[in-house]
């Protein structure tokens, strides 16, 4: 277990613009996916060219997913990925569900936990597209859904949130406070799906070791505390983005916390997160331009 310096991703600034994203966001809405999605492609090609960290991080990454070299066609494909997500955010948030080919993979084994108690976390990754889960609970299932995150990362997010849609900043509940824990639990309780992003930390998380595309990396110990206080049931959470309007929406059970006794706690925190980078790995092999990382995420110095 360790302490880490400040993380690369917290370092990096940030080079998104209000301004330009509610002009994607009109240019999207008024001419279509197709349009914006054309802008993206320039867009996309930009960052691939001009942006070098990220593109050794993201060669050094898609080479261990892969298994072989990346070059410029695999980055330009990783950051696309990456900004298509991020564009169909637009649709998503604005209930175009219609636009979207979305195939659920594995819910009955959380349909079966929800029948057993209300409410179930959900740790995923910077991997595909969280939004997808919002829309399928949205759209079909009439589950809502809520994200914890860091206090930062919600200001960032609320805020490009508002300039996509002012109705959808209401569900995310900021880390690092005192009442988090107490309106997690509410949520919980009132049935939603409560959201972690669990392959990050902040500078000052304790983190474990666990083998991650084949070398120990770092994964961060507090989401699995918090969802171990909070006693539910637990599931990896996957929204892979396939190409076109495809998307594969993935759920895995890793671990029932409602279950497990104060004295087992460590033991079943330590399963949990072992199965969480081997769901990761499986993943990120599966569809390697999904995971968007864009820093030295093993931290070789």
């Amino acid at each position: 277990m360790s302490k880490q310096a400040t993380p690369g991703w917290m370092r990096q600034q940030e080079r998104s613009n209000l301004a330009i994203l509610r002009l994607m966001v009109w240019i999207s809405l008024t001419f279509g996916r197709a349009a914006g999605r054309v802008v993206l492609s320039g867009i996309a090609l930009y960052f691939t060219l001009f942006a070098p960290r990220a593109r050794r991080a993201s060669r050094a990454y898609l080479k261990r997913a892969l298994g072989r070299w990346a070059n410029w066609a695999d980055g330009y494909r990783h950051v696309f990925s990456f900004a298509t997500t991020i564009h169909d955010r637009i649709y998503l948030l604005n209930e175009r569900f219609d636009l979207f080919d979305i195939e659920v993979v594995g819910a009955d084994a959380l349909h079966e936990a929800l029948a057993k108690q209300p409410g179930a976390l959900l740790m995923g990754a910077h991997l595909g597209s969280f939004e997808v889960l919002r829309a399928v609970g949205r759209g079909k299932e009439g589950r809502k859904v809520a994200m914890l995150m860091y206090e930062e990362n919600a200001r960032k997010i609320n805020a490009t949130l508002e300039a996509i849609n002012p109705r959808a900043t209401q569900d995310i509940i900021p880390l690092g406070r005192v009442e988090s824990m107490l309106e997690a639990r509410d949520k919980l309780e009132a049935g939603y799906l409560v959201g972690m992003l669990a392959d990050r930390s902040l500078g000052d998380d304790a983190t474990v070791g666990y083998p991650f595309l084949g070398e120990t990396a770092p994964f961060p110990l507090g989401p699995w505390r918090l969802a171990a206080m909070l006693q539910r049931p637990v599931f990896f959470m996957a929204g892979l983005y396939l190409g076109g309007n495809r998307y594969q929406l993935h759920f895995v059970p890793l671990a029932d916390f409602s279950a497990t006794p104060r004295s087992e706690r460590d033991a079943a925190i330590a399963a949990a997160m072992q199965g969480y980078a081997d769901c990761l790995t499986h993943f990120c092999r599966l569809a390697p331009y999904n995971w968007f990382n864009f820093f030295d995420f093993w931290q070789k110095k």
